[in-house]
């Protein structure tokens, strides 16, 4: 069974939501990690829903992958399961048993007023433990470095070099984008569609980014 079938990764609102195949748990347990060591980057410091389906989980075994996750900076803060034992196992151990894959916290929300064309600027470089949220398009005049965040509504436009995390249309909107004049970010998002960026071989360029054809897709960022 291919790796891409025992872990399913989706992007929802808080954090990652990892779907986990049908396998015996040693193998579900293996394959889990050997994904985050093939993109270490791209979990670093990602808050993990664990979705195990029947797995029937002991504590040691849950507090087992909780540590390891926590030993790779990823914080597991929830567990959904079909099973009764692991449902319990996991809020003995203080883990949430539900999540809400489409939730939309407050900050998000388009309030009464607030068109498609509202953007808050940002003139200042944002640094690691930065987070900025925001109903409508973002448009930083600086940085974004790693640790730092960024959530919008609409679109997201960094005039400078984007390292840390961004998620545009964190509304559900698959028409935004992500534009930046060097585009290397941890973790990028646009609506739950999710990727981070490739070891870069050339020159660094201005990219846009958009959904195409169900996936993210990278490509020059011209005046045209």
């Amino acid at each position: 069974m291919s790796d891409s079938s025992l872990v399913q990764i989706k992007g929802i609102r808080d954090g990652l939501l990892v779907s986990l195949g049908d396998a015996g748990w040693p193998v579900i347990h293996r394959a889990l990690l050997e994904r985050i060591e093939q993109q270490p980057a791209f979990f670093q410091g990602a808050r993990l829903a664990l979705d195990v389906g029947n797995q029937a989980l002991k504590s040691a075994e849950l507090t087992v992958l909780r540590d390891q996750l926590s030993e790779r900076g990823i914080m597991l803060w929830a567990v959904v399961s079909n099973s009764p034992l692991t449902e319990n196992t996991a809020q003995l151990l203080g883990l949430a048993t539900r999540i809400h894959k489409a939730a939309r916290p407050q900050e998000l929300q388009t309030a009464k007023g607030i068109d498609d064309e509202t953007a808050l600027w940002v003139n200042k470089t944002l640094r690691s433990g930065t987070r900025i949220e925001f109903a409508g398009h973002i448009v930083v005049f600086g940085d974004v470095n790693p640790g730092a965040e960024v959530i919008a509504g609409g679109s997201v436009i960094i005039w400078g070099r984007l390292r840390g995390v961004v998620h545009a249309g964190a509304q559900g909107n698959r028409q935004a984008v992500v534009c930046a004049l060097d585009l290397s970010p941890t973790q990028l998002r646009v609506a739950e569609e999710i990727a981070v960026a490739p070891e870069r071989s050339s020159k660094p360029q201005p990219e846009i980014v958009r959904i195409k054809d169900g996936q993210l897709q990278a490509e020059p960022w011209t005046s045209g």
